[in-house]
């Protein structure tokens, strides 16, 4: 990721992304187009292991994205997402952490159109998409179709809110815990029940049509060898 030579894209899949991706074909298709996939969140933790698949580091983007860019080299960065003032505020912390130049900032309700101008006219290392799911990933990909240069596209939800203070992390204790969803859950009930409660179920029955999927896999027999005659 220090350095692409094409336009990359760096996403974060937690449980919520596996619902969407369970739901629509466009947002499978979207995550499907990353080159770097990183696992955010303990509800993954819990269910990989049912799938045979490794477990891994958490890696959420509001954690990692900042570490990212404090030891990348000074590079050009766009932001694209999130609206005023959060937008702003969000850079000036970036700006006072990382060594970078932030050459654009456009809030995250335009056309895919007008970022691909944008970023064509500018040319940036980095692109922080900061749209929330399944729109960012789905922005990601028809910018990686339409640059030519090499460039970072990281996916990076409300990384930008955070930042700004728009929304309250959880303390340490409870990230430790696994437990971040319950205290955004808190701060917003509203807008987060359905994701995180109503989810949860949604998350649970797809991991259990996957693992069905796998078992009957595994116990297939193996097909006949095809023999050529001569």
């Amino acid at each position: 990721m220090s350095a692409v030579e094409r336009p990359t894209i760096l996403s974060f899949l937690n449980a919520h992304g596996v619902n969407l991706c369970a739901g629509s074909s466009a947002a499978w298709s979207a995550f499907r187009a990353s080159d770097v996939l990183l696992r955010d969140g303990v509800a993954l933790e819990t269910a990989l292991p049912w799938l045979d698949q490794p477990v891994g580091l958490n890696m959420n983007g509001t954690d990692f994205i900042p570490l990212l860019l404090r030891h990348l080299s000074p590079r050009r960065v766009a932001v694209y997402g999130t609206a005023a003032p959060w937008l702003d505020e969000g850079i000036e912390r970036l700006k006072e952490r990382t060594p970078h130049d932030y050459v654009d900032a456009q809030h995250g309700f335009h056309s895919v159109e007008h970022y691909i101008a944008r970023a064509r006219e500018l040319r940036p290392d980095i692109i922080i998409l900061a749209m929330g799911m399944p729109r960012q990933e789905e922005v990601a990909v028809q910018l990686k179709r339409a640059l030519d240069h090499k460039v970072l596209i990281v996916n990076g939800g409300a990384i930008i809110d955070f930042l700004a203070g728009r929304f309250t992390r959880a303390p340490a204790a409870v990230q430790r815990i696994g437990l971040e969803w319950a205290f955004r859950l808190v701060q917003e009930p509203r807008r987060l029940f359905r994701r995180y409660c109503v989810g949860a179920f949604g998350f649970a029955h797809t991991v259990m049509l996957m693992r069905r999927a796998a078992m009957r896999s595994s116990s297939a027999p193996a097909p006949a060898p095809m023999h050529k005659e001569l």
